[in-house]
């Protein structure tokens, strides 16, 4: 270990914080993972790229760790993979926050072809390093110091990883490999993992995730779990490369439908509506068997009740508005089918290749056939914001990204209006002793989040409420669901509703802008001045004058999750 200055955090006095860190922890989930069927790649540890076999790591041996910036200002801490299988090898290190346990991966690969001349080879030795960062100048709490060295490859090969050691010697060139060009394909900056203020550092340093740039049902590329450094006076964003499945047509890792039933018996989350909810969620089939009407632009006297299983429904086509869902036109009807049926409610599954089939995403998909109006936040005051948010057919999802080398749930997505979060699976709460994770569904809206609360959609003293909360209201997803699509084998007979490609409720028609001077008109002078900065603050999805588009008609439905 190099020398270290009195900023370093050597002192005995903080042992104790130290091991009350979250990341001094490994994250477990509470169930063991089981062992998966044979017969195909899924589960199986290690997935064939074609020409580059990988594995991935769990386990890791702790190389430097910082105590300070970052999330919570707890620092992070950086690791090079262990448990390496035999004739792998480390393609990077890998590096999380120190707020939560310590729950990652990293890739390890392996050359398939060893009759390859060491010079054409998958996997080469680098020519060199450059020293890309030091902590010397940083006036931090640390592990003696860190350093960070990037891999020089031979012309030909890139680097997809860094190597981090406690000296200022260049590490052995047998440590780690670089990856020939055609197996890699392009990376971007990801999730933030940790920085430090120009106050504390001159070079304003920061380390963020990497991935793929291109991600999507088609896309080859595959994050390796590495990372990558920026700061104000040099960026090795460009340096670093993901890996790419070139095997990506055969889909061979990616689980069956057997194993996707599998997957959802133990991972299928438990939705908790708030207690004062009334707009439930309920299923396709009940929302047309009970009313739901078709109507048809020049011909809207005439609207049609839709068959049950919506066979009767325009296929194809674009959102052209010539075709619109809407609520039955009796008043008592239309009040019921608002309401929902929580005891229909049907989850809908689609089951979607991701990162290069290195990774399967199961989208979770909930109906509500009404979305509630909004509230908004003013200071201490709440104001009711009247008609504004309400729409008929609300389409909401989770999405779970389950790792096809060992079928362990990675991460999940709670979408939340038109955008979202992906939430660690370290981070989640599990429902009694289970492995399956509780999601909260926001008051009228239905936006979903993996902790119950207040979350504003503005800034602290003016936005839009959405309040969360458990309640006796639950949509268990295990219980009831369907896998309507499936983009790995294409065996799912898709249902007729998923191909209507138009909007699910109609047009509102009261004009936006009376409504907010209505509001506007009935607030105090200080409220008022709050309203309107309000209406500028909130995106304009809030203030949706059109019923939505249907669940295929998202951009993540072919894409990742925003």
């Amino acid at each position: 270990m190099g020398n270290c200055s009195t900023s370093c955090f050597t002192s005995s006095n903080y042992d104790q914080e130290i091991q009350d860190l979250p990341i001094s922890s490994v994250f477990r989930f509470p169930n063991p993972t089981p062992a998966w069927p044979t017969g195909n790649g899924f589960g199986s540890g290690i997935i064939d790229l074609e020409g580059l076999q990988v594995s991935q790591i769990t386990s890791f041996r702790k190389i430097w760790a910082t105590y300070e910036g970052g999330a919570d200002n707890l620092g992070a801490t950086f690791f090079e993979p262990s448990s390496v299988p035999d004739g792998f090898v480390m393609l990077g290190c890998y590096s999380q926050p120190n707020n939560r346990p310590l729950s990652g991966w990293v890739l390890v690969g392996k050359d398939e072809n060893s009759r390859n001349p060491p010079e054409k080879g998958a996997l080469v030795r680098p020519t060199d390093y450059t020293l890309v960062w030091s902590s010397e100048s940083m006036q931090i709490r640390q592990d003696g110091y860190g350093y960070i060295w990037l891999p020089v490859p031979p012309n030909g090969y890139v680097a997809v990883g860094y190597i981090v050691t406690t000296s200022k010697v260049k590490p052995s060139l047998d440590k780690i490999r670089c990856v020939r060009s055609d197996l890699t394909d392009e990376s971007e900056l990801h999730d933030w993992i940790w920085g430090q203020d120009t106050e504390i550092s001159e070079d304003g340093f920061n380390v963020y995730g990497l991935r793929p740039r291109i991600r999507g049902t088609k896309a080859q590329g595959v994050c390796v779990g590495t990372f990558i450094i920026q700061n104000n006076t040099t960026s090795s964003s460009s340096s670093l490369a993901c890996l790419k499945n070139n095997n990506f047509t055969t889909l061979s890792s990616a689980p069956n439908i057997e194993n996707v039933k599998a997957l959802l018996q133990i991972y299928s989350p438990k939705v908790y509506l708030h207690p004062d909810e009334k707009y439930l969620p309920c299923s396709v089939n009940w929302f047309f068997e009970n009313g739901a009407l078709l109507y048809k632009e020049g011909d809207e006297s005439s609207p049609v009740r839709i068959e049950p299983n919506g066979s009767d429904l325009p296929q194809g086509g674009s959102n052209d508005d010539e075709y619109w869902l809407d609520l039955p036109i009796d008043h008592a009807a239309k009040e019921r089918v608002k309401k929902g049926d929580l005891q229909s409610s049907e989850a809908y599954i689609h089951i979607k290749p991701m990162l290069g089939a290195t990774f399967t995403d199961l989208a979770i998909w909930i109906f509500y056939s009404f979305n509630g109006p909004t509230t908004a936040k003013l200071g201490l005051v709440d104001v009711p914001l009247g008609r504004i948010g309400e729409h008929v057919g609300d389409w909401e999802h989770l999405t779970l990204r389950i790792s096809n080398f060992s079928g362990v749930l990675d991460r999940v997505f709670f979408s939340q209006h038109s955008g979202g979060t992906w939430i660690d699976s370290s981070l989640l709460e599990y429902d009694n002793g289970t492995n399956k994770p509780v999601a909260y569904s926001s008051l009228n809206g239905h936006a979903l989040y993996y902790k119950p609360g207040l979350v504003l959609q503005g800034n602290e003293l003016v936005g839009i409420r959405n309040d969360t909360s458990k309640s006796d209201k639950v949509m268990d997803v295990g219980e009831k669901y369907s896998i309507v699509s499936d983009d790995i084998r294409d065996e799912v007979v898709q249902p007729a509703w998923l191909n209507y490609n138009r909007k699910w409720g109609p047009k509102i028609t009261y004009q936006l802008g009376k409504e907010i001077e209505k509001i506007q008109e009935k607030l105090p002078g200080e409220l008022k001045t709050l309203f309107k900065s309000l209406v500028n603050l909130i995106p304009s999805e809030v203030f949706e004058e059109e019923g939505p588009t249907g669940s295929n008609m998202k951009d993540n439905w072919r894409g990742d999750e925003v």
